[in-house]
Formats: C-alpha cells, structure tokens, sequence
C-alpha cells in the first residue's frame, strides 16, 4: 500500500532553514506528481508546492521564492528546502501523492518558528 514518510521538521528561528524529506513506497513514485501541503494550528490543509513527473514546478504564493521542491525518483523520495523560515510557516507539513493534492497520506512533521 502507498505509504509517506516525512521527516526534517523541528525547531528554527525565524529566517532560519529547514530541508523536509518525504520517503515513498507502494507505488511507482516516478510516475506521480508529488505535492506538499502543511496545516497550522487551528486552520485547514494548504497546499504550497508540486512537482511534475516532468520536474515541472509550483509553489502558493505565500512560499514562492523561500521554499523549493525537488525530488529524487532513484530513492523514491520526495524534499522541501525551507529558507527565510517566517513564523506564519509554523505547521504540519505533509507530502502527498499527486498534482495539488491537499489529502495528507503520512503523520506529517511538525515545524516551528520561533525566537
């Protein structure tokens, strides 16, 4: 069965970076799109960041130009580099499986920005 492993999250001031990792299994993850989407407390899933099969990219306003996606189709896993970490990116962030897919498949990882 599809299963999405996220890893990375932690503790950062703010403007501080964090690299997000997404590790995938059960199913032929060159195949697919694959999205990031986060949930801060108290709020609904956001969808940040996709990446094509092709390599194609999009990023939601609120992270464009502070937050790239890539992926690595030889290790099935998908990553989310995180730069000038502001404290409204405090969140679960979740990777999923498809084109702008907000349904978390994984527990996700947890980030936090704060002094």
């Amino acid at each position: 069965q599809v299963q999405l492993v996220e890893s990375g999250g932690g503790l950062v001031q703010p403007g501080g970076s964090l690299r997000l990792s997404c590790a995938a299994s059960g199913f032929t993850f060159s195949a697919y799109s694959m999205s990031w989407v986060r949930q801060a407390p108290g709020e609904g899933l956001e969808w940040i960041s996709t990446i094509t099969t092709a390599g194609s990219t999009s990023y939601a306003d609120s992270v464009k130009g502070r937050f790239t996606i890539s992926r690595d189709n030889v290790k099935n896993t998908l990553y989310l580099q995180m730069d000038s970490l502001k404290s409204e990116d405090t969140a679960l962030y979740y990777c999923t499986k498809g084109w702008r897919n907000i349904n978390p498949g994984g527990q996700g990882t947890q980030v936090t920005v704060s002094s």
